[in-house]
């Protein structure tokens, strides 16, 4: 019985992926080399850094940069890196990664690209990932730097082996807009085009499980599913059944979650925001567990997922944090005052445990080959803006996780020269994905110091 590297289950029209099977193949299940993968998750408004980046926790305080303006005092403020790698520290804000220690790197004395003539919220989120230089924007004749984003371009390269070349989702719950789509977006096509995020579970569960993307009337995934492994569970090992087993679970946990979430929705208060009552953690963690579904059956080779929205003067509900909403924002120009930096500090520290979540469930999830997505992928955690008060576009926060099949060192403090462009970090990442780039946007090196 011959099958594909991806199975496939197609009944009353959907096309269903399945995790891959060896012993339906007859394949070793050392035969098969996984496919590499790239996970590039955004957090919004920058970080509260004195509490983020080791060295600076009793750093003062930042003022306000307010309206349009970035902060381009950077020679005068900024504290010059010592270049080389050190052993990796864990701030305060850092401490919910601690488990992952020896599988994580922060790189820090990266710069972004900065045009003056767009609000800087929207320009640190739609040029994250683009770094085209206003020289080559200007060049070109592009009104801002938003070229053709790494990922679309890795996408090009890996994504043959996979439905969809890219996946791009937003953890955005609010149902209408209150910023433009620049805001709440880090991928692009091209100057002009971009490459919108799915931020409604629901839309992207029927994306990503359904043949035709957005079909209303086809069972469950899990019925059809159920259905048929009847008929192969016989034919599988142990191992595999493990697997199946594992997936069908994990496909109808996660549509119980999206029904939860609708149901809340649909019994809030019309006057109330939809944003106010979705808890932001159980949110975030079903977009990433349908990203995570997406990878381990070869749906997408490639994701970006944005925690939150750039700016957006909206309240939101973390849960176990905060016993009402907050506006995330806000709070990051106010936190002059200490009583604000340490509750801005609680936001910093519930986003990276959604990473740390991001990276227990890859870490979990069994490849082919048996070893986990977590050992195959690569993963990036950073922010568009330095520090959130002053609008920095230098300094700014990263951290790489993932093995990258043996191809990245981890547990590492890797400090940059103060002033490395963070687009020379999108090429080492293009690099390590197997592309044979020389430059990316104004990227001018490698960062040679995250390869083994």
């Amino acid at each position: 019985m011959k099958l594909s590297r991806r199975q496939f289950i197609s009944t009353s029209g959907a096309t269903l992926a399945l995790p891959f099977l060896p012993s339906l193949s007859g394949a070793s299940s050392k035969a098969l080399l996984p496919n590499k993968k790239l996970v590039m998750m955004y957090i919004p408004n920058g970080i509260l850094r004195r509490y983020f980046f080791p060295g600076e926790e009793n750093a003062v305080l930042p003022g306000f940069q307010g309206g349009f303006n970035a902060d381009k005092s950077k020679d005068k403020v900024r504290i010059q890196n010592e270049p080389g790698i050190y052993p990796l520290e864990f701030t305060s804000t850092m401490r919910p990664l601690l488990k992952h220690k020896d599988d994580i790197s922060m790189v820090t004395g990266l710069d972004r690209t900065f045009k003056n003539g767009q609000d800087v919220h929207a320009q640190g989120a739609s040029c994250y990932l683009t770094s085209v230089s206003p020289e080559q924007a200007d060049v070109k004749g592009m009104r801002h730097p938003n070229g053709r984003s790494l990922d679309q371009i890795i996408g090009d390269n890996v994504g043959h082996t996979s439905v969809y070349n890219t996946l791009e989702i937003s953890c955005n719950g609010f149902t209408g807009g209150k910023e433009d789509i620049f805001f709440d977006n880090i991928s692009w096509y091209g100057p002009g085009k971009i490459a919108p995020s799915i931020k409604n579970p629901r839309k992207l569960y029927d994306r990503l499980f359904m043949a035709d993307s957005y079909r209303n009337h086809v069972q469950d995934v899990t019925d059809l599913i159920l259905a048929d492994t009847k008929s192969i569970a016989r034919k599988i090992g142990s191992q595999d059944k493990d697997t199946l087993d594992g997936f069908v679970n994990m496909i109808r946990e996660i549509e119980l979650r999206i029904e939860k979430l609708e149901k809340m929705i649909s019994g809030a208060d019309v006057n109330q925001p939809t944003n106010e009552i979705l808890p932001r953690g159980e949110y975030i963690r079903l977009q990433a567990d349908l990203m995570l579904a997406a990878l381990q059956m070869g749906i997408t080779n490639v994701s970006t997922f944005m925690i939150g929205p750039e700016r957006w003067d909206a309240s939101l509900m973390y849960e176990g944090v905060f016993p009402k909403p907050v506006q995330h924002h806000n709070m990051t120009h106010n936190q002059k005052k200490e009583e604000v930096a340490k509750e801005l500090q609680k936001i910093d520290i519930f986003h990276l445990e959604q990473l740390s979540y991001v990276i227990s469930r890859m870490k979990e999830i069994k490849e082919s080959d048996g070893t986990s997505l977590f050992e195959n992928s690569l993963l990036t955690y950073g922010a568009g803006l330095g520090d959130g008060a002053t609008h920095q576009f230098f300094d700014l926060p990263m951290i790489v996780a993932g093995k990258g099949q043996g191809q990245i060192k981890q547990g590492r403090f890797i400090k940059c020269k103060s002033g490395t462009l963070n687009s020379n970090l999108w090429l080492t990442l293009a690099n390590l994905m197997g592309l044979e780039l020389d430059s990316f946007a104004d990227s001018n090196a490698v960062i040679s110091d995250l390869w083994t």
